[in-house]
């Protein structure tokens, strides 16, 4: 058996393979005395006339994987392209990528299976995916293919029994709801004595996304941590349509799961793939962070891979301020006299691009079903139109920005009866329809030209600098044209979408493109990596959004988080601060009627705008931490904290008017002589905050009433 290792720990890889074995990749060094009669492959793959080698409803021992041999093995290291976490201002830096690609062949059916892992810098993290070539005579007909089946988990991390899995089920309004459960027990993984059968198990703990709202269920990003060892791996699968991961017990009690993550499938997302002599398919690509410190240290490893590899952009690179009229605001009906007085109080207050929301667009009142050719509303602005209202804009000193939903044309449109019928999804001979829209196929080029033509004219007529891109609808389990099942289709059509978002990013680099999907329906790394900042959600309670702007960072990187600040004239103060400082906790996303604000509450917006550079530039270097964990929906305090390693910033919200005080832990390296500052608001009633360096934490004591919220930084 051949054996050799790639990286350092903790996210060193084992290899091991021969002459009649596939690879086979650990987290672990162990070699157990008792060898598996089937050890774990490497890269799982199901296909019509393979099956597996042990029947199982799970992404287990295909045969075909079973066949794979070693052929190769390649190790490059060289200089990536810029990274896209610089401090504003700053210079920007390059990142070291090292690369290991693995090649293997069926010599049955002539498959060739290449396995690449990518590192940057020293990270404790890293990215792979697996490309299948078809080198045979005959078509393959994929039903399965994952990107990686990793093992030595329970060697990695410690014993099952004391491990738990994190995961955060995510709808509208409710996003990033993380809780842990234990890997072992009723509602997960039990022990069968399979040692006792002679074969693993057949079950499996497995979580997965569905159509094109990849967190439209659960956040694709999920961990394993052991509560006694502290040693933690988080995951994040990264694609903009379907997923699906398991954990499954194998044969031996020592060496116990195996982490399988892929893409769709053909059981569960109605997934195939026929490959012919001659053609490949590429996995979606995942990436993996290790910790021997816990679970905030690998996801602090995962937000600096999320850095390192988010496609360079320049219009964004200071994050400016953006005000959007939508959100506890003018909620989908602009005009020009419900506009103006806002973009004043915007400028006023420090912003510097202005998005129209909503409903720029519409002419009858019910626009819904009637979007798809983003011409401006003959009605809604006067006789000076929405150039108008841009230019008014532009002459506060702002930049515009406007709200588009591209992927949609409503069937009142009339785009729907003169755009080319191939620039639709269809399934069974008809166009799909989802709530009174049809849903573009980015497969099209007819689709893609009329979207090229609408983002010209808006950027190149309308002088518009920033959208917020929506995407309101799925098409189910996708459409059935022009491939072997409606999943290869959808994702055909969501990998266009990105390659075709590329292109015009490349046509339009001053531009600043916002994710958003009903709040953050697809929040998932592919569109991440691509967009500047992804809104967390649509959450119009200023009580019940803290819990989701404190869990962002598990999925992006701080400074991407768009979290809504939206205060109103009806709010006490505390209140006014206690949504300012939800939307300091990531990138500051300005909202509600700054127009009808008293002084007082005025005053206090100002004071949180003032300090946004300062915060968003430490954000741009920091990396999350959550000193009392991941809230729970309900929890009375929620505590993010962001560490740049120069400083801690502390987002702190007291929800609940009967909570006296809190305890924070913290690393008691920080410092003896801490002296932790409230930096916003200093204007109302000051929460007691004491560093006690003997027991590592921070005691506050909440002075004012009811609900409110502090930022505090900790200089260390």
């Amino acid at each position: 058996m051949a054996q050799f290792s790639w990286g350092e720990p903790p996210a060193e890889l084992f290899f091991d393979y021969g002459a009649d074995r596939p690879v086979r990749v650990s987290s672990s060094p162990v070699l157990h005395a008792e060898e598996r009669l089937a050890p774990q492959a490497m890269v799982e793959i199901l296909a019509v006339g393979e099956g597996r080698a042990l029947t199982s409803t799970r992404s287990h021992r295909g045969a075909l994987s079973e066949r794979l041999r070693f052929v190769s093995r390649h190790e490059l290291e060289y200089e990536s392209r810029e990274a896209a976490g610089d401090t504003p201002g700053a210079g920007r830096e390059h990142v070291k990528a090292r690369t290991l690609e693995i090649v293997q062949q069926d010599p049955l059916s002539g498959a060739v299976v290449t396995t690449t892992f990518t590192r940057y810098d020293s990270l404790a993290a890293w990215r792979v995916s697996t490309k299948i070539r078809n080198d045979g005579d005959r078509p393959i007909s994929l039903q399965m293919i994952s990107s990686i089946a990793l093992d030595g988990l329970t060697g990695f991390l410690g014993p099952a029994h004391t491990t738990e899995v994190w995961t955060a089920r995510s709808e509208w309004c409710g996003e990033s709801r993380w809780a842990a459960t234990p890997l072992q027990g009723t509602a997960s993984l039990v022990d069968i004595h399979s040692h006792l059968h002679g074969q693993s198990h057949r079950g499996t703990y497995a979580l997965q996304g569905s159509s094109t709202w990849s967190s439209g269920d659960y956040v694709p990003v999920a961990a394993l941590t052991n509560t006694d060892t502290r040693r933690s791996v988080v995951w994040q699968l990264e694609v903009n349509g379907p997923w699906r991961w398991e954990i499954n017990p194998q044969l031996e009690r020592a060496d116990w799961i195996t982490l399988v993550l892929q893409g769709p499938d053909d059981l569960h997302h109605s997934w195939m793939k026929v490959l012919a002599a001659g053609e490949e398919f590429e996995t979606i690509p995942v990436s993996l962070a290790f910790s021997d410190d816990g679970l905030d240290a690998a996801v602090g490893e995962l937000t600096r891979h999320r850095r390192a590899s988010h496609l360079p952009t320049s219009a964004d690179i200071h994050r400016p301020l953006v005000f959007n009229d939508y959100m506890n605001a003018l909620m989908g009906d602009p005009t020009t006299d419900k506009l103006l007085p806002l973009v004043d109080a915007a400028a006023n207050a420090g912003a510097q691009y202005f998005c129209i929301d909503a409903g720029w667009y519409d002419d009858d009142g019910y626009w819904w079903d009637s979007v798809g050719e983003w011409f401006p509303s003959t009605k809604r602005f006067g006789k000076e139109g929405l150039t108008g209202v841009l230019d008014y804009i532009r002459g506060q000193g702002l930049k515009p920005g406007l709200w588009i939903e591209p992927e949609v044309i409503g069937v009142r449109s009339a785009l729907a009866r003169t755009l080319p019928e191939d620039a639709f999804m269809h399934r069974g001979g008809r166009r799909i329809v989802e709530h009174g829209r049809h849903l573009i196929d980015f497969r099209s080029k007819n689709a893609q030209d009329h979207l090229a033509r609408t983002f010209d004219r808006l950027i190149n007529d309308y002088g518009v600098s920033y959208f917020k891109w929506d995407y309101n609808v799925t098409p189910g389990s996708g459409p059935d044209t022009k491939s072997s099942s409606p999943g290869e289709a959808l994702l055909d059509h969501a990998r266009a979408h990105l390659a075709w978002f590329e292109e015009l990013r490349r046509e339009h680099p001053g531009v600043i493109f916002e994710a958003c999907s009903s709040g953050a329906q697809r929040m998932d790394q592919a569109i991440l990596a691509r967009y500047d900042l992804q809104s967390t959600s649509d959450q119009q309670d200023y009580r019940l959004y803290p819990t989701i702007a404190a869990a962002a960072p598990m999925a992006m990187i701080p400074e991407q988080a768009g979290n809504w600040a939206y205060p109103q004239p009806g709010m006490t103060l505390e209140q006014v601060a206690f949504t300012m400082v939800t939307g300091l906790s990531g990138r500051l996303y300005l909202s509600g009627r700054l127009d009808q604000l008293s002084a007082d509450q005025t005053a206090l917006v100002h004071e949180a705008t003032a300090l946004y550079p300062s915060v968003i530039a430490h954000q741009s270097v920091s990396v999350p931490r959550w000193p009392i964990g991941l809230p729970e929906w309900n929890a009375p305090v929620v505590v993010l904290a962001t560490d740049s390693g120069a400083e801690i910033l502390l987002y702190v919200w007291k929800r609940h008017s009967t909570i006296a005080g809190t305890t924070i832990p913290l690393p008691q390296h920080i410092g003896e002589s801490l002296d932790p500052q409230v930096i916003y608001p200093t204007t109302l009633e000051p929460w007691r905050v004491t560093w006690l360096p003997r027991v590592g934490c921070l005691d506050i004591d909440f002075e004012s009433a009811g609900e409110s919220a502090r930022v505090i930084r900790l200089h260390k």
